[in-house]
């Protein structure tokens, strides 16, 4: 195999030289260059697009042609006639100087092909066939062809190194923009053009007012025919492994006219292909309706739901139902509706052996050694609807109403070397519900108001039950002093412990906008703002005593909690936006007027104080396609109620936390680089972001260990904590191989404390990531990537480092015009120091038919796991342990799969 990709890359090299260059100048009638003119060459012989281009700013334009061709030109421009000529090629480079019209004074002159890239102003429009290679099965697929787009490792869609928040299908938001669910579900033949609407505004009347440098949306249009029929594929396969059957439905159906559309995606399969995880959901019900600004107060309400021990894709066995609807309807042209459902139900069994060192070496804490098995049930339920009212021009009002529902639960056999035999049983089901109303007003050209409001409730219940084993004779037992402790009753061969935890939150978070045009290059922005919120959380720890009789623990109130948390901030904001030049600057602070307030135990805490946060951000546009962006702005972090309760919380059995009722709030200062570079002449795409903070007064913890068992308490920490990360890609096509190198370097310093000890915890992470990938229509196309990261962790009195070198190379091929063949290969070594070395490999590959690339039916085989591996090796480091661990995976299976297109 090794030999038959190295044979495809000296083939890609060939290809790259045997060709020539194909240069010039293009001008308008006085001799002015016309940057964003679009090129493209078509050869004669085979009536095909050979290449394509877009002038720079000096009009310049470059083509790479084959040698001793003949190639038509055709040029165009928005205003001017296009130009078409006949270029004949020999084996040197070319020099063609064009000059273009007005539109009055030629005839125009058929462009044959859509070009690859076109640009209109702030939006980017890619053609999807002058890109596809034929082996392209899902919108995702097109998108990872496109020059300045890229599918990060959390399933989001880049764009020029900006995340995209919104996407929509002609127009209309798919699943409330959601970019994972439609890059993984939309059939790949639907699209026609994907356009990249750059400086995105949700709200046109605040497009001109607002900073919106860093929206981006995708809207993807969809070739002619798919308007008014209900398109998409439904695929069914089955399979045998040596475990269990395997089986596969999964329906993707799309309908789309002017006035409604309706998505319904489903999944059922027990293979570990997943529509949606369980964290994409938790995250669902994005878009751009958030406040335009920050306010420059954060709120921590806590999230107290379950934090599942698996990733979803990496487990024993996984089973999975998924159902999704979502629907626009333009009721009428003032007035549209939207919403979506979804209704997921996951069951996933698990294992992992770790081994935990503990990196303080002052501590007698010796290391431990664990088996877990674990079961995780998860059912969950997403309701959204949204309506949108614009009766004319200045006014426009929004309402959506998103709830969520889900009923959790992780059951988890643990066999620790040091504290031996446990089992733990975790449950909940929370509750929330979200609405956001939005009314939008232009008085008149140079008066503009917007009133933005959220309103949040959510129900919290988790409980925690866990058996720990005890042996009243031994004199060691990992748990003994704990129990102590918590006054539990030592006598028994177990400790039946339990917590019931109710955390209720409540939350308005309001403000009024005003906006005031000066003149076309500067506005002021005045805010009146406020943020309400009341917590309430009680909780309860239980020993289950012989009889199955609930008796509380005999402690005086430590063991329990009930806390009430009151906080609000008014604030007045004002922003100052100007353009100079190249230079937009926008100044601002916000006064703010704190009031906290939490009682427990009949004892009441208060802190009210005033604070100005100032903030300002500063971008150069070079270019149209290259700018620099600097921000700078001052926080206030508030904490939650779990965290201000003084009374005991189990994380678990050997993570016990104490809160701190007299906490106060934390400041961080945080600043920000950008700098965006998108080529379109030589197609280099170069991103770069920077982002420094330094947290003062930041909310620490101090912990204290009895053996594994640690106990923390919160509280207001005198030395700052600090973060520096560093992230830039670079992107140049070179004919049909586009080659790339991502880097990112992460530096954390954090004063953590234990047995009231400070000592100072510093991590450097480095990352590098080159890769060559090809681009052919007719050939075969391999991609080539490697993955070198080093991460230190520096913990004053001891130091580790973890070297990962991870090559991996993908292939596919379209043979003819019929066999689609796709493979993916991954080694991952981890080296840990003292000749301490793990590695593992994957490998998933699959072959498919179709009669044509229009035909309904197609046939599929595909492998997972082909080298039948046990288990995927992970290594980590946090403040206080290194950890080793190996996550058992599914073994070899081979499905059979038929997809039938509508």
């Amino acid at each position: 195999m090794k030999k038959y990709l190295l044979i495809l890359l000296l083939f890609a090299v060939n290809t790259c030289i045997a060709q020539v260059k194909l240069s010039g100048v293009v001008q308008d009638s006085l001799k002015a260059p016309l940057e964003m003119a679009n090129v493209i060459a078509i050869n004669q012989a085979t009536s095909g697009l050979e290449s394509y281009g877009i002038t720079d700013a000096q009009g310049r334009y470059s083509l790479s042609l084959g040698k001793n061709g003949t190639y038509k030109i055709q040029i165009s421009y928005i205003g001017y006639k296009s130009v078409d000529q006949s270029i004949i090629t020999k084996e040197s480079d070319l020099t063609k100087n064009f000059i273009l019209l007005p539109d009055n004074a030629l005839d125009a002159v058929e462009i044959v092909y859509d070009m690859p890239v076109t640009v209109k102003g702030d939006t980017l429009i890619y053609n999807a066939d002058s890109f596809n290679t034929g082996t392209e099965r899902k919108l995702e697929d097109v998108l990872e062809n496109l020059p300045g787009v890229e599918i990060n490792e959390d399933g989001q869609v880049e764009v020029e190194g900006k995340i995209v928040n919104k996407l929509m299908v002609n127009g209309k938001d798919f699943f409330d923009g959601d970019t994972k669910l439609a890059t993984k579900n939309i059939p790949s033949k639907a699209v026609d053009k994907i356009e990249v609407l750059r400086n995105y505004a949700e709200v046109r009347q605040l497009s001109g007012v607002a900073n919106n440098q860093d929206n981006v949306a995708l809207n993807i249009k969809l070739r002619e025919g798919k308007e008014n029929f209900w398109f998409g594929d439904v695929t069914v396969g089955g399979g045998a492994s040596p475990d269990e059957g395997r089986y596969l439905v999964q329906p993707k159906l799309f309908y789309y006219n002017p006035t409604y559309s309706i998505n319904f995606i489903g999944d059922v399969n027990n293979i570990g292909e997943l529509a949606l995880t369980r964290r994409d959901i938790r995250s669902f019900g994005g878009g751009f309706r958030a406040p335009s600004r920050s306010s420059g107060t954060t709120l921590n309400l806590g999230d107290n739901s379950l934090n599942f021990l698996t990733n979803q894709t990496n487990a024993v066995k996984i089973e999975n139902q998924l159902a999704a609807a979502n629907f626009s309807y333009a009721a009428k042209k003032t007035l549209d509706f939207s919403g979506f459902v979804i209704a997921n139900s996951s069951q996933i069994q698990s294992r992992e052996i770790s081994e935990l060192r503990y990196t303080n070496i002052d501590l007698d804490i010796p290391d431990e050694f664990t088996e877990q098995s674990t079961m995780e049930r998860s059912n969950q339920g997403l309701v959204k609807l949204s309506a949108s009212y614009q009766p004319n021009f200045s006014n426009q009002l929004d309402y959506d109403v998103l709830g969520r529902l889900s009923d959790d639960s992780q059951d988890q056999t643990l066999l620790s070397s040091v504290v031996g035999n446990t089992t733990q049983l975790e449950e909940v089901t929370p509750f929330s519900l979200n609405q956001n109303i939005n009314y939008y007003y232009t008085l008149d050209e140079n008066n503009i108001f917007a009133l933005e409001a959220q309103h949040l409730i959510k129900d919290e219940d988790p409980f925690y039950n866990a058996l720990i084993p005890n042996d009243p004779d031994s004199q060691t037992d990992a748990f003994d002093a704990t129990a102590e402790a918590l006054g539990l009753d030592t006598t028994e061969d177990n400790y039946n412990l339990a917590q019931d935890r109710r955390i209720k939150s409540n939350q308005l978070d309001a403000k009024l906008d005003y906006y005031r045009i000066l003149n076309p290059k500067s506005n002021l922005n005045f805010t009146l703002g406020t943020i309400l919120s009341r917590q309430e959380f009680s909780s309860a720890i239980f020993q289950f005593l012989p009889g199955m009789s609930l008796q509380p623990t005999p402690m005086e109130g430590n063991a329990t909690n009930d806390t009430d948390y009151n906080f609000s901030d008014i604030y007045l904001g004002a922003h100052y936006r100007f353009r100079s030049g190249k230079f937009t600057v926008t100044p601002g602070f916000s006064v703010h007027a704190y009031g906290n307030k939490n009682t427990q135990f009949g004892e009441t805490y208060e802190d009210d104080f005033f604070r100005i946060l100032p903030d300002v951000e500063t971008r150069i546009q070079f270019k149209k396609s290259e700018s620099l962006t600097f921000s700078y702005n001052m926080q206030n972090q508030f904490t939650d109620v779990t965290r201000l309760a003084e009374g005991l919380v189990l994380n678990s059995y050997n993570s016990i936390q104490s809160g701190e009722p007299e906490l106060q709030n934390a400041l961080s200062h945080n600043l920000s680089l950008f700098y965006s570079s998108f080529n379109l002449f030589n197609y280099t795409n170069v991103f770069a972001r920077a982002a420094y903070s330094n947290n003062v007064d930041q909310i620490r913890s101090s912990t204290d260990f009895d053996n594994v068992i640690r106990t923390s308490s919160f509280f207001n920490s005198n030395f700052a904590d600090e973060s520096l990360s560093v992230f830039g890609r670079i992107q140049r096509t070179f004919g049909k191989v586009r080659a790339s190198l991502r880097t990112s370097f992460n530096y954390t310093k954090i004063n953590q404390f234990i047995e009231d000890e400070r000592s100072l915890n510093e991590g450097f992470t480095q990352t590098y990531t080159p890769e060559l990938r090809t681009n052919f229509k007719i050939a075969p196309n391999v991609t080539f990537r490697y993955n070198y990261s080093i991460n230190d962790n520096n913990q004053g009195n001891r130091k580790t480092q973890i070297i990962t070198n991870s090559p991996s190379v993908e292939f596919d091929a379209y043979i003819w015009k019929k066999v689609t063949i796709r493979s993916n290969y991954a080694y991952t070594n981890q080296d840990l120091g003292d000749d301490n070395s793990q590695s593992f490999q994957t490998w998933d590959a699959r072959i498919s038919y179709r009669k044509d690339r229009d035909a309904k039916w197609e046939y599929e085989l595909k492998a997972t796991n082909l080298l039948n591996i046990d288990a995927q090796v992970r290594n980590s480091a946090n403040n206080v342990a290194v950890i080793s661990s190996e996550t058992f995976i599914q073994p070899r299976f081979v499905t059979f799969r038929f997809i039938y297109t509508l």
